[in-house]
Order: structure tokens, then sequence, then C-alpha cells
């Protein structure tokens, strides 16, 4: 196939589905857009290593400037697409700049943006968040001069940024609404011992608590008021309360969305000429059950590139792998296999004060499984749900026998559950 390929969006979907296309042998042009100004990068370190490195930090470019040029992928950035039109045949994309691209197919990969806090003050300089390399740069920046840092939100992100403030010696506050850690994404065992291990490093914790605004204080951030007539002291607030798929342009572009841009399993969109990858969308849940899911992780946006990729190309896309993510929180590991949603039972393993591991099962069935510091269980519920099989749950408690020992064939469903 020839012709003119166009992504929206420079991140881990977008490169992932230009790269798949030429090593499938697309020949034809193929330009990415971008709307930052630096090419494709590693984001997960930007919470992490990013904050903490000492002198001028590095960023992990996801391919080598060369490769890009051997591959004749075209790259736009510090750009977005104003407007589009598109029908079966192809269309044409309107730059900021006025630029105009014309395409025959067309490949969404717009990602998500943070979530706003809608509160009085939440404009205030010191209140930030973190989504891209400049925003890294900027709260690296606040953290060199910052004494007492306040987290709102107690998820993945807040959790990293975190520990890695108080890695740095700072006073740091996580206030969370709900009554537990990452209570969206893991069981309450998790919950608890990732708590616990934070409060042991000097992180101080404020559950079921919620942020009614931020008050100033010479002309900056200076405290966090709450619901229970509280204000912390801070001159540094990370909000961290989740983000919101970026529709934008498929809003324009007439694309169905529910809260993402809704896809099918090989990525295409409610247009037979646009496929769209990555956190700007909603898919078929991979347990099976009757609803859409939003997936974000790198993992997802890799495989759901290369289904988009082989689907521009009018070809069956292969296979899914096992979904899995991991969260750095200083020193704790915390991988994830599977997708734990809509679970009804969990096994927990526990390795003394320093291992972790929860097993989800719905039905009788492993569908997931959350462990800290015990790669060796992850790699073994990976390797379970790659095979279509399930783990003994009666013998998984018992941490002293491995998990690969007890991968058993999974037991027949009954057809009404």
């Amino acid at each position: 196939m020839t012709g003119h390929i166009l992504i929206v969006g420079g991140g881990e979907a977008g490169l992932s589905i230009a790269v798949t296309l030429r090593d499938l042998g697309y020949e034809g042009e193929l330009c990415i857009v971008g709307a930052e100004p630096v090419p494709p990068y590693q984001r997960p370190p930007l919470s992490k290593e990013f904050l903490y490195a000492h002198g001028e930090p590095v960023t992990a470019e996801l391919r080598a400037p060369e490769f890009l040029t051997d591959h004749r992928i075209d790259l736009i950035l510090d750009r977005t697409v104003d407007a589009a039109t598109v029908n079966d045949s192809g269309g044409l994309a309107v730059l900021d700049d006025g630029t105009e691209i014309a395409f025959d197919r067309l490949a969404l990969a717009t990602g998500s943006e943070p979530r706003r806090l809608g509160v009085p003050g939440a404009d205030l300089p010191g209140v930030v968040s973190l989504r891209t390399l400049a925003d890294a740069t900027h709260l690296r920046t606040e953290l060199e001069h910052a004494r007492r840092v306040v987290i709102v939100g107690g998820g993945f992100i807040g959790l990293e940024v975190a520990a890695t403030a108080r890695k740095r010696g700072l006073d740091v506050t996580v206030v969370e609404t709900t009554d537990r850690l990452m209570a969206r994404a893991v069981a309450e065992p998790i919950s608890t011992f990732v708590l616990d291990h934070h409060a042991a490093e000097g992180i101080r914790f404020l559950l079921g608590t919620e942020v009614t605004g931020f008050a100033a204080r010479n002309g900056r951030i200076g405290a966090v008021q709450l619901a229970n007539g509280e204000s912390l002291p801070a001159d540094l607030v990370l909000v961290g309360v989740g983000a919101v798929p970026a529709t934008g342009l498929a809003e324009k572009l007439g694309l169905v969305r529910e809260r993402g841009i809704v896809v099918d399993a090989h990525a295409r969109t409610s247009h037979r000429a646009v496929v769209a990858a990555g956190d700007c969308t909603v898919q078929p849940h991979p347990n099976g059950l009757d609803r859409l899911i939003a997936i974000e992780s790198v993992n997802n946006a890799v495989e759901q590139g290369r289904a988009a990729a082989h689907t521009l190309l009018d070809r069956t896309p292969p296979p899914r792998g096992v979904p899995w993510f991991w969260s750095n929180q200083g020193a704790l590991k915390l991988q994830i296999a599977g997708i734990s949603d809509g679970y009804d039972d969990i096994v927990v393993r526990r390795d003394g004060v320093e291992r972790l591991t929860v097993l989800y099962y719905r039905s009788g069935n492993l569908v997931a499984a959350d462990t800290v510091d015990n790669p060796r269980d992850h790699l073994a519920v990976k390797r379970c749900l790659a095979d279509g099989k399930t783990i003994d749950p009666v013998n998984a408690t018992n941490p002293g026998v491995a998990l690969k020992s007890l991968i058993i064939p999974r037991p027949e469903m009954d057809p009404a559950q």
C-alpha cells in the first residue's frame, strides 16, 4: 500500500503506529504531528528518576533521530491539528500554523490531559500538574526551592512524586478524597501495604479528605484549604487526580466518544478511514465484560498502536498480550498483570513485611494480580494468563510455594456467568 498516513500524537502510541507500519512494509509517506517541541520520549521516568537526577537530567528518546530518518518517519513538532475533514478515501488536516496536510488514512494518538481541580486558587504559581517533559522540568525546578510539598491525589503519579520528594528530604503530605490509596486500581491489602511503607519513610497521609481551595502567600501558593477546616502550609502543590482523554479533534471529526474515543479490538473508530490508540481511547474490556474500559499504560499504547497499524493496512492484527503496568515509588516496585476490574474474590500472599501479592479472581478464574517487590509472582501470573490458565487459589496463600507450580487449567465456566 502506498499513499499518505497522518498520525496525530507524538507519544508511545503514535510512534508505535509509525514503526509498525514500516515493519509491515508500508512504503508511502508517513508523518507524525506532535504537540510538544521534542521528539517522542519515555514518560514514566518523569515522575521518578527525572525529578531526582543530580545535575542536568537526561530525557530518554524512544528512537534515535537516525532511526526516524532511516525509516522515513517525518516529524512535525510543536504543532497541533486545529481542524480536519475526512471521508472514506481520506481527508485534509489543518495545523495551528495554517499548514495543510492531505492524507489517505488518519491515526489519532492524542493521549490525555491532567484532570484539573475546579477550586479557588487552582491557577496560583506553585500549583502544578505532571504530564509532559515541560511539566517535569518545571516541577523539578520547583522541588529545588520547596520545603513543604502537598500532593493532591493518592494515585500512581501522586505517590511516585511523593516518594521522590521525600527522598529529596522535603516535608510531604498526600491528600486523598477516598478512604485508601490507589482505590480505583488495587485492592485494600495493596493500598494498606503501600501506605504503611510510605508512612514509615515520613510521608503524611490525609485520607477521606477533600481539597476546597488554595490560598496565596506573596503571590504564589501558601496553603491548601481542606473541607474539614484545616489549612496545610505549602510552597508547592502537585495536583495528581487523574487524566482526561484528549478527544477535541475526534469531536471535530464526529467520531463516537464515551469519555474517550470508542475503538474496537482492532483500534477502529466509528469512521473507516480513522484509527485511534493509546490514552485517548476506550476499548472492549479484555476480560470479556460488556463494557468499555480505558487502559492507561505504556504497554497498552504500544500494543494498541501495533493493532492500529495493521488495521490501517487492512490486515488482521495479532492477538494482544497480557496487559501489564508498573509503578516505582521510591524503594517499592508495584507490578500489575491483567485487568482486575470486575473481580469477585481475592487471594493474598504475604511474605513477611517485604513482599505482597494479591491475586484477583472472577467466577473462580484468575484475571489479574498485583505484586509489590515480587517479580517472580508477577512473571508467573503473566505466563498463566497468557496461556489461558488459572492458579490454584487454595494453596496460593502459602508464600513458600512458587506460583508457577500452582498453574492449572481453567475450570469450565457456567454459561450463565
